[in-house]
């Protein structure tokens, strides 16, 4: 077997009930613990105080990182988010207090640094509320992103349920050298496979080249994962991991790997259903965007592509750190490079933004003397979280709409994610290749060929970046004020109490009930087309702080998706009005008719974060179906688990056929699904759905589409989500 398989399979919560078969078999998994951002975890202990449990039934953790915005530098912004969000804060702390989740404090860190260097382990399963917890999988554990639904089942002791996933194999070779990093096997491998090729399939790596690499340099390549759509990506257990256990206080943790480590790695001869093969040792820097992580570009032909789109020759912004590169290796290696600048008397030319991944790396680079080296060059330091990657980020160097490039070591780039600008690009790249171009501010600069000028106008060569992986001294962990107790335990005399005036909480109402039949008179209110990301249908940024309040983030519901009828942004027809309007205010229009809609999507619909509103919003705008060319993993499931039935195009190209303003006379097929029994051209992946439409001037025409309902998730659809199936 391979490691990702034995991982999962030893998971399994009732073995004797299933054979597992790659790609069609339905697991029932109990996993070992969950950890939660601030952001998804208010909507996540909403549904989790409806389940009536005393405690959760596993070890869980909620990490205050979402909630803080960047700008002035750590003190001031961590001192301004706390005073700005107090009420969500309070409500999180009072939740992990009743509950006994472990609650780490705002200015604590990144969660998925916090789990690395606290809670991962070879061999762990773990759901994350975020897209990127595979970074875990740098110290060997299974970590999946999940939507608050998916976690409820675990930290309520429900069996969670995971289609069984292909295995990509990546074979790495040789080693890394020069001014190539971790980082840069990801952007390559993301160029290979695009947003949509990992889909169905966890990637694992293996090959002599693994023994080569650092914990947190793997961690890296499993956090961008993400981007290719895998469900997760993990390492084989290597002397690193070990190295990593011992110097995060976790040396029994590492005995017992070292023990065990046969377990902890591929058999001999595992079949994988792709093998991809990447040679270290030739591998060349990389350049990822603008707009999409797949677009990936070597370094050495990266200037050509600036001139030939005409984009400015100018860096606007570098940003190191964020869940992806902010390890003491990262900010170690970025520290030569800036000790070079400071020994020429000069300074970054752009803008330079440092994040911290966790207060243990913020005060071990400070007392090893990286902070200060890094401030000389112009860097600020930003607070302990996740700040301008996931657009908390007060800008004030740029007009409004003004086109310009920012360079960052983050791991996603859509349009106008990081500052709201949607004329902003964002490439990614690693951090010494942002700090590089960023002391020269030029996009097209290139490190390994071009010079600097130094204070006196002489020029010089950067000297490639080198680094420790881990502290020679030992990690600090700084202010332990931000740190849980090591054993939280749970208080049922807490009183969690949320104000019904609140425009930031908002107490869950159960949805209705799903169709007892076939559907009728479904209204299309839009065609999306091209990328629809989750943070398309539920943007982040300032809509963060709605985040526990269903009624007021849905203001926000695909507020960047494009019409493909009208080419507009946000723009809809009411078909009873005749007027156009934002498309939550349309749904919200058909919703008091009581006229159920949908919409008919692109390929990959819902890429990108975790976040479950994007599903919670259409539910709760009144869409029961959405018609899709594909989807991406996380957000079918979370589609699935709140009563929205997922439906994909039996042959694609019919996309091409529907439009707003198409009725949806009825469906062929449902009724058979809610009633539990077979359909004429069922599979063991799911079963065929016909869907009778009708065009505005009368015409009739048929969609054949496809779902993929396991038997639990009918049960979701019919009793209208996966918490009231659950409830009984």
């Amino acid at each position: 077997m391979t490691l990702s398989e034995k991982i999962l399979y030893s998971h399994l919560t009732e073995p004797e009930e299933v054979k597992p078969i790659r790609g069609q078999s339905y697991l029932k998994l109990s996993p070992d613990r969950v950890a939660m951002q601030d952001a998804s975890a208010q909507m996540a202990i909403l549904q989790f105080m409806l389940a009536g449990m005393p405690t959760t039934a596993v070890p869980t953790s909620i990490h205050c990182d979402h909630l803080i915005v960047g700008h002035k530098g750590a003190s001031q912004d961590l001192a301004n988010s706390i005073e700005n969000n107090k009420e969500i804060f309070n409500f999180l702390q009072s939740a992990a207090e009743k509950y006994g989740m472990s609650f780490w404090k705002p200015g604590s860190g990144i969660i998925h640094q916090i789990v690395l260097e606290n809670y991962a382990a070879p061999g762990l399963l773990m759901l994350g509320t975020d897209s990127h917890t595979p970074n875990a999988g740098g110290l060997g554990a299974v970590a999946i992103g999940v939507g608050g639904a998916d976690a409820v089942d675990a930290m309520a002791n429900i069996p969670w349920e995971l289609k069984d996933p292909g295995v990509i194999g990546v074979k790495l070779t040789g080693k890394l050298n020069g001014w190539t990093s971790p980082k840069d096997v990801i952007l390559h491998l993301a160029g290979k496979l695009t947003v949509r090729g990992g889909t169905g399939h966890m990637i694992e790596y293996f090959g002599p080249g693994i023994e080569t690499l650092s914990c947190t340099g793997m961690g890296t390549i499993c956090n961008m994962g993400a981007e290719v759509g895998a469900t997760t990506s993990l390492f084989p257990f290597v002397n690193s991991m070990s190295s990593y256990l011992h110097a995060t206080g976790r040396g029994p943790v590492a005995e017992a790997a070292h023990q065990h480590a046969h377990l902890l790695r591929a058999d001999e001869g595992a079949v994988y259903d792709k093998v991809i093969e990447i040679d270290l040792s030739t591998l060349e820097p990389h350049i990822n965007g603008p707009f999409t992580p797949d677009l990936a570009t070597p370094l050495s032909k990266f200037a050509d592509v600036v001139r030939k789109n005409g984009w400015k020759d100018e860096v606007k912004v570098g940003l190191i750190g964020s869940c992806t590169n902010s390890s003491y290796e990262d900010m170690d290696r970025v520290t030569s490079l800036a000790k070079q600048a400071v020994e020429k008397g000069i300074k970054s030319k752009a803008g330079f933004f440092i994040t911290p991944g966790s207060e243990q790396i913020r005060a071990t680079i400070e007392r090893d003397g990286q902070t200060g080296v890094l401030e000389k060059v112009g860097g600020v330091v930003l607070a302990n979280a996740c700040g301008p990657c996931i657009g908390q980020w007060t800008r004030d160097d740029l007009n409004d709409k003004e086109e310009n490039a920012i360079l960052t070591s983050f791991n996603r780039n859509f349009k106008s994610r990081n500052d709201g600008n949607a004329t902003t690009m964002n490439f990614l790249t690693s951090p010494e290749l942002v700090t590089a171009m960023s002391l020269s501010g030029k996009l097209t600069f290139n490190p390994l060929t071009d010079p600097l000028v130094d204070a006196s106008g002489k020029e010089f060569m950067l000297q490639p970046p080198y680094g420790d992986n881990l502290p020679k001294n030992g990690f600090t962990p700084g202010n332990l004020s931000y740190a849980p107790p090591d054993v939280s335990q749970p208080n049922p005399s807490i009183q969690i109490d949320v104000d019904p005036k609140s425009t930031r909480l908002q107490v869950l109402e159960p949805f209705g009930p799903g169709p007892e039949g076939e559907f009728t008179d479904l209204q299309v209110m839009l065609k999306i087309k091209g990328k629809c990301t989750t943070d398309h249908i539920s943007a982040a940024g300032p809509w963060l702080k709605y985040k526990g309040h269903l009624e007021n983030i849905a203001y926000n519901t695909l507020n960047g998706a494009v019409n493909a009828d009208n080419d507009k942004v946000n723009v809809v027809i009411n078909v009873f009005t005749g007027k156009e309007g934002a498309i939550h205010e349309v749904g919200r229009d058909y919703q008091k008719l009581g006229k159920p809609w949908i919409v008919v999507t692109d390929h990959n619909y819902g890429e990108g974060s975790a976040r479950e509103h994007a599903a919670l919003q259409m539910r709760y705008l009144g869409c029961p179906m959405i018609l899709a060319r594909s989807f991406a993993r996380i957000h079918q499931t979370n589609l699935k688990k709140q009563g929205v039935l997922p439906l994909t195009f039996a042959d694609p190209a019919d996309w091409e056929k529907m439009h707003g303003g198409d009725v949806i006379e009825s469906t062929v097929g449902v009724a058979d699904l809610v009633a539990g029994r077979p359909g004429k051209n069922d599979t063991l992946d799911g079963g065929e759905i016909t869907l009778i439409v009708r065009r505005p001037s009368g015409e009739k025409y048929e969609i054949k589409a496809l779902h993929t309902m396991s038997k639990d998730q009918i049960e979701w659809f019919k009793k209208g989500s996966a918490l009231n199936a659950a409830r009984g």
